[in-house]
């Protein structure tokens, strides 16, 4: 049986698809720190980049939204399933354990971003913090460009959306609050399994569940509009905690719900099917073959509007499942709308006094 490194979800590091050298980067991980996703590990190497735009048109219409910016590339949190992995191979590194311990820091953002903002062809509309990497991971207690951001998008009254997994976000209440003030936020808390020792080997340096439902709670009594992402969900792994989850954020505080089916593209494919030999060997083969059975044989999916939600009788379970599970919880939800009417004013500087 291949052993299991702790406090790393990649168990490999596989050859970059663009290269056809390149220098292996394995070394060992620090042993587990139990530290709710706010810790770095001291192997972790972070590299400065300075790209020249940080605001992302989407183009997907299936992953609900149309701007997005992410201030880090690679994530410590180190998901084993993370469907980001890929496009570290774009900076030349391994989508494997080279995605959690080499992280590309733009320190940059918010002075690209307030050129944005400012721009005179830009209409307000709301920007997803973390449309690729975690923008509150571990790196972000050091650098804090995440804060930076926010300061800016209340600098203009301009709306923004925060996908997170980790409490780390609760250090800047004092600038989400004030957002909040003006319906300028929104926040998406991940959640993807109550049991601590899945979490762990799964999703190794994000914050545990009790944190995360403690995060809905203190945001949303902070008057931030919360939803819950139960995602992805891995059939054979967190599908039968569908319930249980829908439950707990509601609890929580959280207004909505979303999911999405895992899909395993590229080289994450390679990595989970390792990761899950090593964590789960006597389930792995059945595990793998549920995920196939919901991608048409496949572990990958790239076809719009499907491979998000994945097709088949196993993907159907968990849709029906979810929507039962989310209407017993919420009933009737509604969309979640954010003010783009602020941003002229400030964005002229001709703001309105009361």
């Amino acid at each position: 049986m291949k052993s299991h490194q702790k406090g790393q979800g990649a168990q490999i590091n596989p050859d970059n698809r663009f290269f056809e050298q390149r220098k292996e980067r394995i070394g060992e991980y620090l042993d587990y720190l139990e530290a709710e996703g706010e810790q770095e590990s001291n192997d972790t190497k972070f590299v400065e980049v300075f790209p020249k735009t940080i605001v992302n048109k989407v183009p997907s219409p299936d992953v609900g939204m149309d701007w997005s910016m992410n201030p880090y590339q690679g994530c410590e949190h180190g998901c084993s399933y993370c469907y980001a992995r890929n496009t570290h191979e774009y900076w030349g590194y391994s989508a494997g354990i080279d995605f959690e311990r080499t992280i590309l820091v733009k320190k940059n953002s918010p002075q690209l971003l307030e050129e944005k903002l400012l721009s005179k062809n830009w209409k307000a509309a709301t920007i997803v913090m973390s449309g690729n990497t975690d923008c509150y991971q571990p790196a972000e207690r050091r650098f804090q460009i995440t804060r930076q951001c926010l300061e800016v998008f209340w600098k203009y009254r301009h709306p923004v959306g925060i996908i997170t997994k980790n409490a780390l976000i609760q250090r800047d209440l004092d600038i989400i609050e004030k957002l909040a003030s003006e319906n300028l936020i929104m926040v998406v808390v991940s959640v993807t399994t109550l049991d601590e020792d899945l979490r762990r080997v799964m999703e190794p340096r994000t914050a545990s569940a009790a944190r995360r439902l403690q995060t809905i709670e203190k945001l949303t009594k902070a008057g931030v509009p919360v939803m819950a992402m139960i995602a992805p969900i891995i059939p054979g792994l967190n599908s039968h905690e569908v319930f249980d989850l829908m439950n707990a954020v509601k609890e929580a505080g959280a207004v909505d719900a979303g999911y999405t089916m895992v899909r395993l593209n590229g080289q994450i494919g390679d990595i989970f099917s390792d990761w899950v030999q090593r964590t789960h060997p006597d389930r792995a083969e059945k595990i793998l073959n549920h995920i196939k059975s919901a991608h048409h044989g496949q572990l990958n999916d790239n076809e719009f509007g499907r491979r998000m939600k994945g097709e088949g009788k196993m993907a159907e379970q968990i849709r029906d499942s979810f929507k039962l599970a989310k209407r017993k919880a919420f009933g009737e939800t509604k969309r979640i709308t954010l003010n783009t009417n602020l941003h002229d004013q400030y964005k002229s500087g001709q703001f309105t006094l009361f």
